[in-house]
């Protein structure tokens, strides 16, 4: 059975706005509400490079990114978002400090939906975030 690209949408745009509010506040509950279970993520890079499974990982993992930021990170600009029926794609700017250092990237994150819960969640960055 395939899922309503409406619903998919709504719950990626729901993940999306709790990241945003994690990385602003530190608080991550709302996030960590929305995931099922068996939740995965994968990161690029750092001690959560690959892929890592579970909520109680992710949580940790949020954790860290709130002691990276603290609470600096604002997303400046979305640039696009991409989706199907399970998967909803969304690239970003963002800035703020990193370790006290002033940081500026592009990113895109990558929602996987399930029901009303994410159930997989991608990182990728890696550019300067400089206005080209």
């Amino acid at each position: 059975m395939s899922a309503e690209p409406e619903n998919t949408l709504k719950i990626a745009h729901q993940a999306f706005a709790h990241l945003q509010h994690g990385l602003a506040t530190s608080d991550w509950h709302p996030m960590l509400d929305l995931l099922t279970e068996d939740f995965t993520f994968w990161f690029p890079v750092g001690a959560y490079h690959g892929l890592n499974v579970g909520k109680e990982r992710a949580q940790a993992f949020f954790q860290h990114v709130s002691e990276v930021f603290g609470t600096t990170i604002k997303v400046t600009s979305l640039e696009r978002v991409t989706s199907n029926e399970t998967t909803v794609v969304f690239e970003f700017r963002d800035e703020g400090l990193m370790f006290g250092e002033p940081y500026a990237n592009r990113i895109a994150v990558s929602f996987d939906v399930r029901g009303d819960k994410i159930c997989g969640y991608r990182e990728y960055f890696g550019s300067d975030g400089k206005s080209n």
